[in-house]
């Protein structure tokens, strides 16, 4: 099992090709990552299962997501948690539930298989591209 998960989280690739146009960036979805490992899971001979789990903590509602790669009698699970917002303007209570659901699966799978999600630190770092600070204005006492 171990081998197959370490080939898989190698090969995988999962390109961000949503586009959120309102805050303009683009991401991958659930779907893309359960539609781009399903050939890897063939090759492997493994099987992805997907599981959610309601829990409430804090008088809040958790959704607690399962994803499970399974071959023969071995699994590795990774869990992924996501808070359903009380109200979600233009959503019905089944739609807020689903939101945090693909929220929660998304981060079950990156953990899964590895996907990193964030950018680097350095990536949003603009201590050096601040133009006030040159070397002849940058005088420090040490």
């Amino acid at each position: 099992m171990h081998e197959s998960i370490i080939k898989i989280q190698s090969e995988l690739k999962v390109p961000k090709n949503q586009r959120n146009t309102f805050g303009n960036y683009n991401y991958r979805s659930c779907e893309d990552i359960v539609e781009a490992v399903k050939p890897l899971c063939e090759k492997y001979n493994c099987v992805l299962t997907l599981s959610d789990e309601m829990v409430e903590v804090g008088g809040r509602v958790y959704v607690k997501s399962e994803a499970r790669l399974s071959q023969n009698k071995d699994s590795i699970v990774v869990c992924g948690w996501a808070r359903e917002a009380e109200v979600q303007k233009g959503m019905s209570e089944s739609q807020i539930t689903g939101s945090a659901s693909s929220y929660a699966r998304k981060y079950a799978l990156n953990g899964l298989f590895a996907i990193d999600d964030t950018k680097d630190a350095d990536a949003t770092n603009t201590h050096d591209k601040d133009k006030s600070i040159t070397p002849a204005n940058n005088n420090f006492e040490i």
